[in-house]
């Protein structure tokens, strides 16, 4: 028989939050490090993949209101990380511009995500890490299937 303490450490909302919660943990020790904060490593880290995103669906995919982005954004661009331009096509909106500051960096970011990564799979195989990523994706996959 199993104790309900059993069934909630196995439970998959709770795994999925708390493995969350502790590498966001590592992110911010590992950003600490940096000088960075560990929502601006995420938001560098959104723009090297794609540019030029509108401030608003940067803020959707980082799962942020736009006040709070915008100010993490301000202190972005008073780095010198990134800029923000209007976007030519809707003047209401906002596009946000990485710049060249950040390319070099996002190796660092890199070493340091993997770093974190090779903690976490201590003791798993290539197969078994790979199978828990592709398990993932494809659990993340469905669901965000399941939201359309």
């Amino acid at each position: 028989m199993t104790t309900p303490d059993r069934d909630l450490e196995r439970d998959l909302g709770f795994l999925t939050n708390d493995v969350a919660r502790l590498l966001r943990r590592g992110f911010d020790r590992r950003a600490q490090k940096l000088e960075i904060t560990r929502a601006q490593w995420f938001v560098l880290a959104h723009l090297h993949r794609q540019d030029g995103r509108r401030q608003s669906a940067l803020a959707e995919e980082l799962d942020m209101e736009l006040a709070p982005l915008g100010k993490l954004l301000e202190r972005l661009e008073a780095g010198g990380w990134i800029r923000r331009d209007t976007d030519p096509n809707d003047r209401r909106a906002t596009r946000v511009f990485k710049t060249n500051r950040i390319d070099p960096f996002v190796d660092t970011l890199r070493a340091e995500a993997e770093a974190l990564y090779a903690e976490g799979f201590a003791g798993f195989d290539d197969g078994e890490r790979s199978s828990v990523i592709e398990l993932l994706f494809r659990l993340r996959v469905n669901l965000l299937n399941a939201e359309e």
